[in-house]
């Protein structure tokens, strides 16, 4: 194999949390203070690079959303992050949540091991773990529980019957991420297979920062409750008895209605 080129710069692939901007890692706010260009998510929030990194540092906003034609792709995105770092710069790619839950990372892993270049990966607090805190919901709470799914729900996602009986019949908590436009294609689909229509879910937006807000319903009244919301991003869906333990076990105070996830300005913008 051929050795890494000397003048590469590095990448690392770190994951900045949930929302609330303290719940970072340690060796992730090290990274921000020493990188020299981000290429951040737009699910991160601008706390995060504001309070942390060096003033030099070039900020590039590369989110990318689904569904919408205007956001970048993810060959655009990993053909910059292979630039910089050729350029022989400490590149940081920050990306909300973790940094493998439902992320692009294999793409940029394999893209950088074949331009040799070193690289290093920094878990983060999970939407899923972040948000089973602030609302008070732990996902396998004993005689609730015995285990959780993790599943995406859009458009373009292919489940088989056997797939949806199973995820219909389970009394394991189900945590569905990029599911709130689809929300009511998937509760016809878990209550056609057979899952009690008594079953509470709930939506999280925006979970953990100052704005999150939580929906309760259960699957047979999620119609009628939740008819004309138009719910913010992100949104993370509960469904399972776990959601029940939300109101006994609530402890987060949100000051109310907005959205942290602004877009940053661009200090670069990608070619398009």
């Amino acid at each position: 194999m051929r050795s890494v080129q000397p003048s590469y710069g590095k990448v690392i692939l770190a994951g900045a949390g949930p929302g609330d901007a303290e719940l970072i890692t340690v060796k992730l706010q090290q990274r921000l203070a020493t990188a020299d260009v981000i290429i951040t998510d737009r699910l991160v929030n601008p706390e995060i690079i504001a309070n942390y990194t060096k003033k030099d540092v070039e900020i590039i906003t590369a989110g990318k959303q689904g569904f919408n034609d205007a956001s970048y792709t993810q060959d655009e995105v990993t053909a910059f992050i292979i630039e910089q770092a050729k350029l022989g710069k400490q590149v940081l790619r920050l990306k909300g949540g973790d940094i493998a839950f439902f992320s692009n990372v294999l793409h940029e892993l394999e893209a950088l091991q074949h331009h040799q270049i070193p690289y290093e990966i920094i878990p983060g607090i999970s939407a899923a773990s972040g948000i089973s805190a602030y609302t008070g919901m732990p996902l396998t709470a004993r005689g609730f529980a015995q285990g959780v799914h993790f599943i995406t729900f859009n458009p373009n996602s292919t489940y088989t019957e056997q797939e949806w009986k199973a995820l219909a019949a389970t009394d394991d908590t189900l945590v569905c991420y990029m599911a709130s436009n689809s929300l009511a294609v998937l509760v016809k689909q878990l209550l056609s297979y057979g899952s009690p229509a008594h079953k509470p879910l709930a939506l999280i937006e925006q979970g953990t920062t100052v704005y999150q807000q939580v929906h309760i319903t259960t699957l047979e009244k999620f119609e009628t409750d939740f008819t004309g919301i138009v719910f913010s991003s992100p949104s993370l869906i509960v469904i399972g008895s776990v959601v029940s333990l939300h109101e006994k076990f609530k402890w987060f105070a949100p000051l109310g209605t907005g959205s942290v996830f602004n877009e940053l300005p661009h200090k670069k913008s990608l070619t398009k």
